[in-house]
């Protein structure tokens, strides 16, 4: 596993500039679509998409990863929004909740830089993979059923509050059920048009072919959206808008249900753009627990996202997870100081980096520089979005996150798998995401309880030279858990290159999941190193996948 990311971020540049631009096109409708999933000012979506490029790509080790607004903090930001904007009279005021919850982001950035500060760049490993799948389901699940309404085009109450049981004894659901008794027709078009092209797009046989393959999905389903409502505009407009007394609408998507972004004016401070802080609410405690929340969840799915970013870099390069917290805590402070979302790491445009051909930080570095080109020079343009297209995107993202072959895979793990990552998605849908974690995370200790009470848990590491070659030997107990990833994980990266490890499996009878798939990654990556690995006996429960794959490599 190579921890080489020095490379000069200006030597590559006619490669990183390509692969810039297309993450930014990748990067714009996502921006826009989650402010409209968070409740938050459309505009905030675009501020976090620009730090998250320039700030958190310039100080990120991250050769590959790029940051931005991500769809795993919405259901967050969202709660908090509403939280924080609404009175004792039950009154709420979206803008006093934004400028609120600026003050919570700020305190999670700190918090991440102080965590990096720690080194607890590891905290990943203690979460076992379970919970973090179901912490992701559920995020996905609440996500679809959110944007449900507005892909019917009926946003004067969308969701309604935005907990799952409401004050008015309504819940998500009947709200949706609203939502299809009152649906436009002309957003609902654009939906199912922006969907097909969506899926057409990921297709193998579109991504195989050299000129369709660089055209980005979302981008097409945006440009589709907007072209569309211009041919409702023309031919079918809103004869209601035009006339008060009309009978019937067209198909026009107008007013409430397209982007709403206002021109930068040069009269007006900082051109009008920006939203700062209200520091009046430090006082209030709620700030402090939204922003541990945001902070701990932000930081897990930066470092999710990291470990995939790594496995996809073709020169397997390492980043610094400690670094990368710092980089994400100082990109969050700044986001939230002038009036934009959280951000984390994100595998959409870190994997559509990769893909376009990006070579340093450098590409991550310029998409921002493009969207904050874009949005200066060509806001109008984002305002002929609806809202429809962006949550046809969203919808997809939310079926990716909680996808039916996700559900058959952890079935088929088992019961100590299953359980926990249901768990987590019908708490996080219920209830909230920090109550979700923390329930999943207590059914999964509970199984690993039970484990250790049946069987004693030991695991040994002995290190020798040999011939001048580095050997090391891991004996395991009859119970690994995930618990030991963490002190795992630190040994075999601190192999040096040609070295040998051993791993006895002779008395184990338990192997956590987490711990074979850290197997499985270190194996995929061993090779760059040229570190030969030994398994003796690994003959455990659900061992048989793992050592498949060790038979496919040798």
């Amino acid at each position: 596993m190579s921890t080489n990311n020095k490379l000069s971020p200006f030597k590559y540049l006619n490669k990183d500039i390509p692969a810039g631009l297309v993450v930014f096109l990748v990067a714009l409708p996502l921006c826009l679509g989650i402010a409209l999933a968070s409740g938050a000012p459309m505009f905030s979506g675009i501020i976090a998409g620009i730090v998250g490029g320039i700030v958190v790509g310039s100080l990120s080790g991250s050769p590959l990863g790029v940051s931005g607004p991500a769809a795993g903090l919405a259901v967050i930001v969202a709660d908090g929004i509403r939280d924080l904007g609404t009175n004792a009279a039950g009154d709420f005021d979206m803008m006093i909740g934004f400028k609120a919850f600026l003050v919570a982001g700020l305190i999670a950035g700190v918090i991440q830089i102080i965590l990096g500060f720690l080194k607890a760049g590891i905290i990943g490993y203690y979460f076992p993979s379970s919970v973090i799948k179901g912490m992701l389901a559920g995020i996905g699940i609440t996500l679809i059923l959110k944007q449900i309404p507005h892909a019917l085009g009926w946003d004067k109450n969308p969701e309604g509050a935005w907990d799952f049981y409401q004050s008015d004894g309504h819940t998500t659901f009947s709200e949706i059920g609203y939502a299809f008794a009152n649906f436009s027709t002309g957003a609902v078009v654009i939906t199912v048009v922006s969907i097909g092209l969506l899926i057409l797009f990921q297709q193998k046989f579109i991504k195989q072919n050299k000129v369709l393959g660089l055209i980005p999905g979302p981008l097409l389903a945006v440009l589709g959206g907007i072209l569309l409502n211009e041919v409702f505009k023309l031919y079918m407009p809103d004869l209601m808008l035009m006339n008060e007394t009309a009978m019937l609408d067209g198909l026009e998507v107008t007013n409430n249900h397209l982007v709403n972004i206002k021109s930068a004016d040069a009269g007006l401070p900082y051109y009008g753009l920006i939203t700062f802080p209200d520091w009046s609410i430090l006082s209030n405690p709620k700030i402090y627990m939204i922003g541990f929340t945001m902070a701990i969840v932000a930081s897990l799915e930066t470092l999710l996202c990291v470990e995939a970013t790594d496995k996809l870099d073709p020169q397997k390069r390492t980043t610094p997870t400690n670094r990368e917290l710092l980089a994400q805590g100082t990109g969050n402070v700044v986001s939230s100081l002038i009036g934009g979302l959280p951000v984390t790491q994100v595998i959409v445009r870190s994997s559509a980096n990769i893909s376009s051909g990006g070579q340093t930080k450098s590409s991550a570095v310029i998409h921002g520089i493009f969207l904050a080109a874009f949005v200066l020079l060509l806001p109008g343009l984002l305002n002929m979005i609806p809202l429809s297209c962006l949550a046809a995107i969203l919808l997809m993202v939310g079926y990716k996150l909680a996808n039916a072959g996700l559900f058959k895979s952890m079935y088929q793990n088992g019961m100590s798998q299953f359980l926990p990552f249901i768990v987590t998605i019908v708490m996080i849908i219920v209830t909230n995401l920090l109550w979700g974690i923390v329930i999943g995370l207590v059914v999964s200790i509970f199984f690993i309880i039970k484990r250790s009470y049946e069987n004693a848990l030991y695991s040994n590491f002995e290190e020798s030279e040999h011939d001048g070659l580095h050997e090391l030997t891991i004996e395991f107990g009859e119970v690994v858990s995930f618990f030991n990833k963490g002190h795992l994980h630190k040994k075999l990266n601190e192999l040096e290159e040609g070295s040998k490890v051993r791993i006895d499996c002779s008395k184990n009878k338990h192997m956590d999941f987490d711990i074979l798939d850290l197997f499985e990654d270190f194996i995929d990556n061993a090779k760059s190193k040229n570190i030969e690995v030994e398994f003796i006996n690994l003959d455990c429960e659900g061992s048989e996948k793992l050592n498949a794959f060790i038979q496919k490599k040798s």
